[in-house]
């Protein structure tokens, strides 16, 4: 569905995307992450059209997005960080001039819009004037106008930036239920977000693919488990002593926990990390030591994020991909769609998403 090869983009001597390929097939949701500045917001630019790259190819549907970026744009339904929304009209008023301006086709606009308001759970504020919307919902609204003309792919930048627990909870199962229909991309920075929606998880740093694969695959490929933690009460010099004759221990270290108990961090370079776990019980039982707890560190998807990002975050020369370069060059262009003035931020918001 969406094919990207080779990407680039230099901004003078910057290089903000480096030469990365994927491939995502349709109908599915893929969760894409990188540190602030690692490309994440160029690279969604590119495939959308919005920006031009400096060498490489995206297709959509076949499509190549410069080639014939009007036929390539038909499959796409794009809400940047900032929806761009016209806060004077009313939410059916500016849904009918997106249907307009998108010059979709095959349906009737009246009932098209409709059905687009019932899937979003926004038909009993069509009426309402979006400025008056709390952030959830014109949220909402922002995803909408992405859906009109029924687009293959949804690509969504940041869809719950700024939304309180319950509108963030209500937007991913929202997400969710369009990956039933629907290819969706879409950046967080809610790495338990990610986890819980995608199938599969597309990681960039310093402007460079890193990851790409399911959540699952992830933390068992890049941080399998490679150390126990075991709770006891036996005194220390005890535990210590039976530990130290496991050769297989290559790390050890120490802590009590808030009851006073102590709790051991065990590391070991044993491919089998369940080896290590039955000396361990076995040492403790000849010695009549009690281990109260005993378990495998599992990672997490942060946990990758982490190691994946530092392990990538030396590699670029000083300055080579900053998030104030794409700032300064991309973020300019946003100011095309209307947003909210100072005062309008200032007004109560009406309606609690």
């Amino acid at each position: 569905m969406i094919e990207v090869k080779n990407l680039t983009k230099l901004y003078g001597n910057k290089r903000a995307v480096n030469n990365i390929s994927f491939a995502i097939d349709s109908g599915e949701v893929v969760g894409f992450l990188g540190p602030n500045g690692a490309g994440k917001s160029t690279t969604m630019n590119i495939i959308c059209g919005y920006l031009s790259s400096t060498s490489g190819t995206v297709t959509i549907d076949g499509v190549d997005i410069l080639d014939d970026p009007l036929a390539a744009k038909r499959h796409i339904g794009y809400l940047p960080e900032i929806p761009p929304l016209y806060v004077d009209m009313t939410v059916n008023e500016y849904l009918e001039f997106a249907y307009e301006l998108k010059g979709v086709k095959g349906t009737t606009k009246k009932k098209h819009i409709g059905e687009i308001c019932e899937t979003i759970g926004i038909t009993h504020v069509r009426d309402r004037v979006i400025r008056n919307l709390s952030k959830g919902y014109k949220q909402r609204v922002g995803i909408a106008q992405a859906l009109l003309g029924n687009p293959r792919v949804i690509i969504l930048d940041e869809p719950t930036v700024g939304l309180d627990p319950l509108q963030i909870i209500e937007i991913r199962d929202l997400i969710k239920s369009l990956g039933e229909t629907h290819t969706v991309i879409f950046s967080s920075h809610i790495l338990s977000e990610v986890q819980t929606i995608c199938d599969e998880i597309l990681m960039i740093s310093g402007g460079k693919l890193v990851a790409f694969d399911t959540p699952e695959n992830l933390e068992k490929q890049l941080l399998s488990s490679n150390e126990i933690i075991l709770t006891t009460d036996a005194p220390e010099e005890n535990v210590m002593g039976i530990l130290g004759a496991i050769s297989d221990i290559t790390e050890m270290k120490s802590e009590r926990t808030q009851e006073d108990y102590l709790m051991i961090h065990l590391k070991t370079d044993l491919p089998d990390i369940y080896e290590l776990s039955r000396k361990v019980f076995a040492s403790f039982a000849m010695n009549q030591v009690p281990i109260l707890e005993m378990r495998l560190k599992k990672a997490t998807l942060e946990d990758v994020f982490i190691e994946l990002a530092e392990g990538q975050g030396n590699t670029q020369p000083a300055g080579e991909t900053l998030e104030a370069e794409e700032v300064k060059t991309n973020e300019p262009k946003k100011e095309e769609a209307p947003l909210e003035t100072k005062e309008e931020d200032e007004l109560k918001e009406g309606d609690q998403a």
